[in-house]
């Protein structure tokens, strides 16, 4: 039987192993959304474009698939955007796809009409408008592939709408991309010789690419060669962080040891990461100028290799070869048994709670969560001065259980929680979320209730946006503008929504409201009554606006 463009899509969609996409309906892609109707892909239907794409971003990082979603034209493609930036700055693998007008229509400022070439061309990969229905599993099959290459990243696609209702002649499905590897022992060995030179190594892992497998990989390797490991701001699933050569990770309020042992350290070993603003403190740790450390860099997108730092030797492979390798390998004869001993005990000491202000005090929240929680259990966050409690005392035991977004998007945490909750409903699932994160995508409650996701979310109630205030204060003590919220009852929303809602006041208080919105069997919330002075330093704002008026 003939089809239109929508069938033909969602076919080459199934043909690529497609089982979930995430969506917001609009006039402009009814094509597909029939295309979809006798489809074994199910489409999660979502309230904002914005929600939808940090779905698909998250459910790409769970699964190592590109993630999929589907918006309409103009102002649905703009909400879009903060998905596709943190699939930019992510490294994930992501295809969206956008309806567009009809191509007749071109040039004439039509109804939400956008040149997304010109308009995302430097938030993606690559951009491209389809024109040919009959070239649908072609364009298809090239932002899959391009989405995956080298360096993973998002891909946009424009589907004018009487293209996808066109139905043309016979048209041929293309198959998935299948990559052969080639065996990088000898690369390996070379790399591990170059390692053995160093005094104080220091060996950093992040970036995209990682599995199971390469979380053990990397564990066998620190271990047959006694080098301290730490991991990228939002990678610290990438080793279980129990293991005894582990020595922290690179964050926004990194261990100040930590610093230091970058900074100490003679030879990196950089496998994955790009090294950039954040784990490198602002490019003060390791300086691209001039920088004080031997460099060995290791990524998959050769544009990365010398794109701000000159390394000694690069290594164009992905994270996951390149370990799995190295894992294999003896060990090198030497003993760097003190420095990473040091380096552990200075995580050790970093992730022992610094009390905060405050009857619920979030540290003590945090540690019960990584004390009792399946290791298995998925955690998302966004960003806000929150997370740096979550970052500091929560251990992660096991890769693919961290959903966070290194562009720092607030707003993230909760779509990111609803898409885990739909890939693995048999585990576990925790958002954090500040009281201002959480506003920002909370609409999508109504998308977990309707498709049946049921993560807990546990919002950091501090009735402000806590890491701007945190900075107002330090650079403009007592003069507080713009950061002050006034908040609903977030439990009183969450049973609104057809959730669980709970209230904590107390610390005592949250074990047992936690074992009630797990055994409730829906989407909970559990606001936590903090005290608006906390900082996530322990310290608290009043302290912190003192200091900064003693500095003048």
């Amino acid at each position: 039987m003939a089809m239109h463009g929508g069938r033909i899509l969602v076919e080459q969609l199934e043909r690529l192993g497609v089982r979930r996409v995430f969506s917001v309906p609009g006039e402009s892609f009814l094509a597909v959304l029939d295309g979809l109707h006798d489809s074994a892909i199910a489409n999660i239907v979502c309230r904002h474009e914005g929600g939808a794409a940090m779905m698909a971003e998250a459910t790409a990082k769970l699964t190592g698939q590109p993630g999929v979603a589907f918006v309409t034209r103009g102002p649905g493609a703009a909400n879009a955007s903060a998905g596709l930036h943190v699939a930019m700055q992510d490294s994930t693998p992501m295809v969206l796809f956008v309806g567009q007008i009809a191509r007749g229509d071109t040039g004439r400022e039509a109804f939400q009409e956008v040149d997304y070439r010109a308009a995302f061309g430097g938030l993606v990969k690559w951009a491209a408008q389809v024109d040919d229905a009959a070239r649908l599993p072609e364009f298809v099959a090239r932002a899959f592939a391009t989405a995956t290459a080298g360096r993973p990243g998002p891909v946009l696609l424009a589907l004018p709408e009487d293209m996808l209702s066109a139905v043309p002649g016979p048209v041929t499905l293309r198959p998935p991309l299948v990559e052969m590897g080639p065996d990088w022992s000898g690369v390996a060995e070379d790399a591990l010789a170059w390692l053995a030179e160093a005094d104080r190594p220091l060996v950093i892992v992040g970036g995209p690419h990682w599995s199971p497998q390469a979380a053990q990989a990397l564990g066998r390797f620190a271990s047959a060669q006694g080098v301290p490991v730490a991991l990228g701001f939002r990678r610290q699933d990438y080793l279980d962080n129990r293991h005894p050569c582990y020595a922290g990770d690179l964050n926004v309020g990194m261990n100040p040891a930590l610093a230091a042992r970058v900074k100490a350290a003679d030879r990196l070993m950089v496998i994955g990461s790009r090294l950039g603003d954040i784990e490198t403190r602002g490019y003060t740790l390791v300086d691209p100028a001039g920088r004080a450390q031997r460099l060995l860099h290791v990524h998959a997108g050769p544009e990365e290799l010398g794109r701000v730092h000159t390394p000694d030797l690069a290594v164009n492979v992905d994270a996951v070869r390149f370990v799995t390798a190295l894992a294999r390998l003896p060990g090198c004869g030497r003993d760097w048994a003190a420095w990473t001993g040091a380096a552990r005990a200075e995580y050790e000491a970093w992730a022992q709670p610094v009390e905060s202000p405050g009857a619920v005090k979030l540290e003590n929240v945090v540690r019960w969560l990584s004390e009792h929680l399946p290791e298995t259990a998925i955690v998302t966050n966004g960003a806000g001065n929150y997370a740096a409690w979550g970052h500091r005392y929560f251990a992660w035991k096991r890769f693919g259980t961290q959903l966070a977004p290194t562009s720092g998007s607030m707003g993230y945490g909760f779509p990111a929680a609803v898409a885990a909750a739909l890939e693995h409903p048999d585990r576990q699932v925790v958002c954090l979320a500040g009281d201002g994160c959480f506003q920002m995508t909370l609409t999508e409650m109504s998308t977990a209730v309707q498709h049946g996701a049921a993560p807990v979310v546990i919002v950091a109630n501090n009735g402000r946006y806590g890491t701007i205030r945190m900075h107002q204060e330090k650079t403009y003590p007592g003069r507080v503008s713009g950061t002050d919220l006034v908040n609903p009852d977030f439990a009183a929303l969450a049973r609104a929504y057809g959730g669980h809602g709970e209230r904590v006041d107390r610390d005592a208080d949250f074990a047992d409201a936690f074992e009630r919105a797990v055994s409730s069997g829906l989407p909970a919330v559990i606001d936590l009554a903090l005290d608006p002075e906390a900082l996530s330093t322990g310290q608290s704002l009043s302290a912190a606006r003192a200091e900064a008026l003693a500095r003048g």
